[in-house]
């Protein structure tokens, strides 16, 4: 295939992809709020909502190094086609039950974990497929346009989620959601995903590796890459601090400062226009030079912007101030958050091999989504017992210490050594003048 053939069909990768992305998304996140309010009206219960939550994080957490595995092992259009499959079916199994005897809080647990498990499966796969689908000189474009997708979705579906339910019965949502499901699949279908892929071929007869074997060489060759490590263990400490922050602004703009839901709604809109306002910036402009700096100083910000949560707490605002405050604030953590994720993830895209992809996103969602509840847990027990504005100012300081250590400068050179260099041009140019 020639050079010119492969980029139009890395272009038509590019935005299958994103609407694939966005189809989907919009879908999912429109069920979640649907079935969220269904168990809510359903039950009144905080337990029962509490489980649904329960059936979507653990089965992620126990599959994510099974989909690893297997990304790295099979050919990665079948499992991602399949995964989408067996979503759909699972959607089209809750619906009929749905039409023929109601729908019950078993059923919805299960299909969420069903869903959960082909999620995994499909996000490990996902991001370990990039690499194979576009050129290199476009993965920053994909892996914003992406998050552009996911973001705008973010914005729009709870509040098409919102006008329709009440008004439609809660069948009409779950054939939106396997509607959206059956196209992503088409759209998938016609993707190429072995384009640009740098997989090395199996060899016949050569010994099969056994999942545990595999997972063991995942990990030795995460211990051969030092700046790898770091940028996992970065994004395991945020995982783990920024619960401060998920856990913190809803407590504090709701039960301390009384916040109205319809503009706490805004407020937390602003961070997905930010998300979304950025992820388009990077999308269009050039690929960022030195990602892991540029994700050290956006940490930085992400930690000074947590803290600021906490300064209402402190110096007493009118209303109107506060709601514009606040909504200023989770704008500039949507920008922030891209900034650190999307260069890290180009990063990790550009480093780490095809052969191995699979198994470390899989590490990296494993340790992520085992931190996250425990961090949310913990949080919630500190802000029921010390003061909001403390657990916050701590948290940020932590995560700015976490980052100051982990990305040192001897780790960024590591990463980038023409900063050294360019470094040492200075110096000379310095002391000859």
């Amino acid at each position: 295939m020639s050079e010119v053939i492969k980029l139009k069909r890395a272009t038509y990768h590019l935005w299958t992809f994103t609407i694939s992305k966005l189809i989907s998304s919009f879908g999912a996140q429109v069920y979640a709020f649907a079935v969220s309010f269904y168990i809510l009206q359903l039950t009144g219960s905080a337990t029962s909502f509490a489980t649904n939550l329960i059936c979507s994080i653990l089965p992620r957490t126990l599959m994510a190094p099974f989909a690893g595995y297997v990304a790295d092992r099979y050919s990665r259009k079948t499992i991602i086609i399949t995964a989408q499959i067996a979503s759909t079916l699972a959607i089209g199994g809750l619906l009929t039950i749905s039409l023929t005897s109601g729908i019950s809080l078993i059923a919805i647990y299960a299909t969420t974990a069903v869903l959960a498990v082909t999620s995994t499966f499909s996000g490990v796969t996902f991001s370990s497929s990039i690499t194979g689908l576009v050129d290199e000189s476009r993965i920053q474009k994909a892996m914003s346009l992406n998050q552009m997708s996911i973001s705008f979705a973010a914005i729009g579906s709870p509040a098409i989620a919102g006008v329709l339910y009440g008004t439609v019965p809660m069948h009409v949502f779950l054939i939106m959601y396997m509607t959206a499901s059956m196209v992503a699949v088409l759209l998938e279908s016609t993707m190429n995903f072995k384009l640009f892929a740098k997989r090395k071929e199996v060899v016949e007869g050569a010994p099969k590796e056994s999942m545990l074997q595999s997972m063991r060489a995942g990990l030795s060759y995460l211990k051969l890459q030092p700046v790898i490590m770091a940028i996992i263990w970065i994004s395991l400490f945020i995982n783990f601090l920024f619960g401060a922050f998920m856990v913190g602004h809803s407590f504090i703009l709701i039960e301390k400062l009384k916040m109205e839901p319809e503009h706490f709604g805004l407020i937390d809109g602003a961070l997905a226009v930010g998300m979304l306002l950025m992820s388009l910036y990077l999308s269009m402009r050039k690929e960022v030079k030195f990602p892991l700096l540029v994700g050290k100083r956006g940490i930085i910000g992400m930690a000074l912007l947590m803290s600021g949560v906490a300064l209402p707490l402190i110096i007493s605002m009118p209303y109107s101030l506060m709601f514009a405050y606040y909504a200023m604030l989770l704008f500039g953590f949507g920008l922030t958050q891209i900034i650190v994720n999307t260069p890290f993830m180009v990063m990790m895209q550009k480093m780490i091999d095809d052969d191995y992809k699979g198994r470390v996103f899989s590490i990296l969602e494993t340790m992520a989504m085992a931190l996250m509840p425990l961090g949310m847990v913990l949080y919630g027990f500190l802000y029921d017992v010390l003061p909001a504005q403390w657990i916050l100012i701590v948290s940020s300081l932590l995560l700015i210490g976490v980052v100051l250590v982990l990305a040192r400068p001897s780790v960024v050179r590591k990463a980038h050594p023409e900063l050294g260099e360019r470094k040492a041009v200075k110096a000379k140019a310095v002391s000859e003048l």
